[in-house]
């Protein structure tokens, strides 16, 4: 990787720098266990409702497919519901809450690879940047200590103050490169999701890197990424 011909390197988080998917799905089941442990008419949750409704989704549409998989039809209420509310927003935020609290208890690490690429770049002064569509990046970035290697986190909350439209969109990585002061051409997108490859393909961006966390190289690559690696360490380079 020649990195001298990049200014800035852009990372989504969940997948790349962090397996913060495995907090998610630990949050998932134990909200919806819970839950349909009130409905014995109806089959428990299992790993496989992960995959087959929730993964990918924004998670009021996960919990809606979920319910609907199970023949449960709660309102759908605002997103300003309690945790406790009965409705698909609700049901989220109550998520949301398990989220924080499985991070709070088992915490989370960064890929070994990653911190290693960070490292290289910090050393060669490539600017660098993270976005994301979840809004607990900030927690994430803090409970695995890499917070502070990011001087820009363009994340949910900030693409809705920003009024960014979200991946497959090029728009919150192009942002992130503007308050880098980095021209897109002159940054790198490193995604491991198609939405986000997608971003990246549709921008002005100097390359497209797709990482294959269980994606497909070759899904990746009909997204738009230019190249595909299965670990963040094949990026160092002279």
């Amino acid at each position: 990787m020649q990195w001298e011909n990049y200014d800035a390197a852009l990372f989504d988080l969940d997948g790349v720098l962090t397996p913060t998917a495995e907090v998610h799905m630990r949050a998932w089941e134990r909200m919806f266990t819970d839950f349909l442990a009130a409905h014995p008419s109806v089959s428990p949750y299992t790993e496989d409702d992960y995959f087959a409704h929730i993964d990918g989704k924004p998670r009021y549409e996960g919990v809606a497919a979920l319910l609907g998989s199970r023949g449960i039809d709660l309102p759908h209420g605002s997103p300003e519901d309690p945790p406790t509310a009965q409705t698909v927003c609700g049901l989220g935020n109550r998520k949301n809450e398990l989220f924080t609290q499985v991070l709070r208890e088992d915490g989370i690490t960064a890929y070994p690879g990653s911190l290693a690429l960070l490292d290289h770049l910090e050393e060669r002064g490539v600017a660098m940047a993270v976005v994301s569509s979840s809004r607990n990046a900030p927690e994430v970035l803090r409970a695995a200590g890499i917070d502070q290697r990011f001087p820009v986190l363009v994340d949910g909350t900030v693409a809705t103050a920003q009024r960014l439209p979200g991946k497959p969109r090029p728009d919150t990585y192009a942002y992130a490169a503007e308050q880098l002061g980095v021209p897109s051409s002159r940054a790198v997108v490193v995604e491991d999701a198609i939405s986000g490859v997608q971003a990246g393909a549709a921008g002005d961006f100097g390359l497209v890197i797709g990482v294959d966390r269980g994606a497909g190289e070759q899904t990746l690559i009909d997204g738009g990424a230019e190249v595909v690696v299965r670990d963040l360490a094949e990026l160092i380079g002279e």
